[in-house]
């Protein structure tokens, strides 16, 4: 009786330990908001009276590596940005993410992330901060928020407060993002702020980056750059110059995400996931203004589902995610 009570004992424990362990296993993976979408990890909701700090935030961005496949037709030229001397742009920038997830066999759960504008007003400043200089920026992007706004009601109630909140992209000639600033406004709400740094971060990894080299209509080249959202991910983008007239690029771009490891590393060192499986890619087309900081137009939609188990339990967790980008000129 004893024996068999004992093995009771610790049967129960070890049920109790895994029914914690998969709960902390869900919050963990829910906060891997697809970093397509966002290379932050997902924040709790903050009280509506709790304001953010209005010191400045950096957000370094992982280096980009550029590949020719096809220069494309004659006739052929270097793309760069040539902004110093333009007027302001403006420009709306509307990001979504989904995120749905379930552990076994229990009630789906969704994680996803309210949809948001943000009108921009973007320029180009003359002059690049040594920090930026130092990391290969050339140009600095000045981008101003104005009254942003969200479907959902109680995103949209705290967002009023951030209009007036200003960002800074530190970029290349030919449009790497190397670096992301962003100043939240003085009365801004955490919740806010964490949304429009959300859009922020996926605006700068839905971005296109041009070769060195010359090209022309038809010309191929793969962006490769590593994405951090808990897990690292090796995103490669396919860049193809379908239009070129002018200063006017329309480019088609594919894109596709692979973990760069089979294991994740829980933070805290909280043990190890073995990524079963993960798909994700997504393409778009986005027409681009050399002239003009931001571009003018198009959408990046992408989707994809990963599995997640436990080593130390039959635990499994599925995830179907997607999210998408749309420039709009006004």
């Amino acid at each position: 009786m004893k024996s068999t009570a004992r093995t009771h004992t610790v049967r129960s424990r070890t049920a109790r330990s895994r029914s914690v362990r998969s709960g902390f296993l869900a919050a963990c993976c829910a906060a891997v908001l697809v970093a397509g979408c966002s290379s932050t990890d997902a924040e709790p909701e903050q009280d509506a009276e709790q304001a953010a700090s209005t010191s400045e935030v950096t957000i370094a961005v992982t280096p980009t590596t550029i590949t020719v496949v096809d220069p494309g037709a004659e006739p052929r030229r270097v793309l760069a940005f040539a902004t110093s001397d333009t007027d302001s742009q403006d420009v709306d920038l509307t990001t979504t993410s989904t995120v749905q997830q379930q552990i076994n066999d229990g009630a789906p759960q969704d994680f996803s992330s309210p949809e948001l504008t943000l009108p921009l007003s973007a320029s180009t400043a003359t002059a690049v901060p040594e920090d930026d200089a130092s990391n290969g920026a050339t140009r600095s992007i000045d981008l101003t928020v104005g009254a942003a706004t969200s479907p959902d009601e109680s995103l949209n109630d705290a967002l009023s407060a951030s209009e007036g909140s200003t960002a800074r992209l530190a970029t290349t000639d030919t449009g790497a993002i190397t670096a992301l600033h962003i100043t939240p406004a003085e009365a801004a709400l955490d919740t806010a702020r964490a949304a429009i740094e959300r859009s922020f971060n996926a605006a700068v990894y839905r971005s296109v980056a041009f070769p060195d080299d010359e090209v022309g209509v038809g010309a191929v080249w793969t962006v490769d750059q590593q994405v951090l959202s808990g897990i690292t991910l090796n995103q490669r983008t396919t860049v193809t110059l379908r239009a070129l007239d002018g200063n006017r690029a329309t480019v088609d771009v594919a894109i596709t995400q692979t973990p760069e490891s089979s294991v994740w590393n829980l933070p805290d060192n909280a043990g190890t996931l073995n990524i079963a499986s993960y798909t994700y890619t997504g393409s778009g087309t986005l027409d681009i203004d050399l002239t003009q900081p931001l571009p003018v137009g198009g959408s990046i939609t992408a989707a994809g589902e990963q599995m997640y188990t436990d080593p130390d339990s039959t635990t499994v967790l599925r995830q179907t995610v997607g999210d998408s980008i749309t420039w709009g000129d006004r």
